[in-house]
């Protein structure tokens, strides 16, 4: 079975027109429901996981910051969103649902978070709506508990996942291979096992070429024995804070290259779904979607 972590507290209020699309995380569960694709039973609720899971990742110090909410205002700032104990809370719930996602995963071949993704966050920083980043977390548990020892992160949203790059710079367990828009946030980038840089509005056939090129030589490689899949939506040509240019259909296929890949290979998978910011809520909801229908199509 299909298992998908969710809580309600994933859509965290925030001020009027705040440009993040927090509905997303209400909307996302009840379409899956409404349609078919899920019932309540593939649903699970994160809990908090125990601390050291994360300062396993993350710099004490900052983490104890963030829950004591003692973050100086710089360093706030660059988060996006107002510093408080319910958001810091949600981050920790979030992150325990990849930890738990991974280990349904091992179980499954698949499993999914219906946040997350938040890879823009550091060792010692959080930033770009990202405080704590949840499969760098979720990829330390699994070697802590000698679930896996070989992890590829596969990270496609259209922003390069610079905190994850950042936290396994000098770690071989943990390949990172980011894919993203070459000239979209952020500016200056940080260096990840495989980085691969696309000019502005870069079409569904130049995207999906290069992806067919890329993974399974990566994956025969670096034969991981677990896979993250970072499934970010902000690829679609609508998307406010993205420059390339793929329709949904695009990135419906995107998806489906990339768990055939993992189901061919015998490789566990876990997703979490990344950005999406396109003006109408319909176009993420049904973008994202598209990821869980098609792990039901492919796995199930």
């Amino acid at each position: 079975m299909l298992k998908i972590a969710f809580h309600p507290i994933y859509k965290h209020p925030l001020p009027v027109g705040h440009r993040f699309p927090m509905e997303k995380y209400e909307l996302l569960p009840q379409q899956l429901l409404h349609e078919g694709t899920c019932t309540h039973a593939n649903f699970f609720q994160p809990e908090k996981p125990n601390d050291k899971y994360i300062v396993a990742v993350h710099d004490p110090e900052y983490y104890y910051d963030l829950i004591n909410i003692t973050l100086n205002q710089r360093a706030a700032r660059k988060i996006g969103f107002p510093l408080s104990r319910a958001l810091v809370h949600r981050e920790i719930l979030i992150a325990d649902g990849t930890i738990k996602a991974s280990e349904f995963a091992l179980q499954h071949g698949i499993a999914m978070n219906i946040a997350g993704g938040t890879h823009h966050a550091f060792t010692n920083r959080g930033e770009a709506f990202c405080l704590l980043n949840d499969q760098a977390i979720a990829a330390r548990y699994l070697q802590s508990k000698g679930l896996a020892k070989k992890i590829l992160i596969v990270d496609l949203d259209v922003h390069q996942g610079n905190g994850t790059a950042e936290i396994f710079q000098n770690d071989d367990s943990v390949f990172t291979f980011s894919m993203h828009g070459k000239s979209n946030y952020p500016f200056k980038k940080e260096t990840s096992d495989l980085d691969i840089a696309l000019e502005n509005d870069t079409d569904d056939s130049t995207y999906l070429n290069l992806l067919k090129n890329t993974l399974p030589k990566l994956i025969t490689q670096q034969q991981p024995d677990f896979i993250y899949y970072l499934c970010g939506v902000d690829v679609i040509k609508t998307d406010k804070l993205g420059k390339l240019g793929l329709t949904v259909e695009g990135c419906k296929a995107r998806d489906r290259f990339v768990l055939e890949q993992c189901k061919l290979n015998e490789i566990p998978v876990m997703c979490s779904m990344g950005g999406g910011y396109s003006p109408d809520i319909k176009t993420i909801v049904n973008a994202h979607a598209n990821t869980f229908r098609l792990a039901q199509e492919v796995y199930f």
